[in-house]
């Protein structure tokens, strides 16, 4: 796991690999991950959109932007959490995701980044 904080709002990361999957006449390795959304703050919070950068081995980079996350913009009071779980699928069996969410605090109007700290995607049996 890796987490970071920013703003007093933590970002922890739990990844998987689910295994490979043949899409376009190419293999594909599938990872699924789940982010835990932590207030620490005194304030009030909500998630608005997200900004992805996904890179594999083969220096292939997707970047994705979008609102909220998976469907939800998700308020967070001081001390409660928001957690949810996504993948993606890369072209390599190994991989990196790192990115930033974009919030706004309630108390002060005001919108803010949130980082999401760089985490891992790689295949278990390609460890050495």
């Amino acid at each position: 796991m890796v987490s970071q904080i920013t703003r007093g709002i933590k970002i922890s990361v739990l990844t998987s690999f689910e295994g490979t999957y043949f899409k376009n006449y190419k293999i594909h390795f599938a990872f699924s991950y789940q982010i835990t959304i932590e207030n620490h703050s005194k304030d009030s919070v909500q998630l608005i959109s997200r900004h992805w950068e996904i890179f594999d081995s083969l220096n292939n980079i997707e970047i994705v932007d979008g609102e909220g996350v998976v469907g939800k913009k998700p308020v967070l009071r001081p001390g409660e959490l928001h957690t949810y779980n996504s993948s993606c699928l890369l072209a390599s069996p190994y991989g990196a995701m790192k990115g930033y969410f974009n919030m706004i605090n309630f108390t002060s109007t005001k919108n803010f980044k949130v980082i999401v700290p760089t985490f891992k995607l790689c295949v278990p049996f390609a460890m050495n």
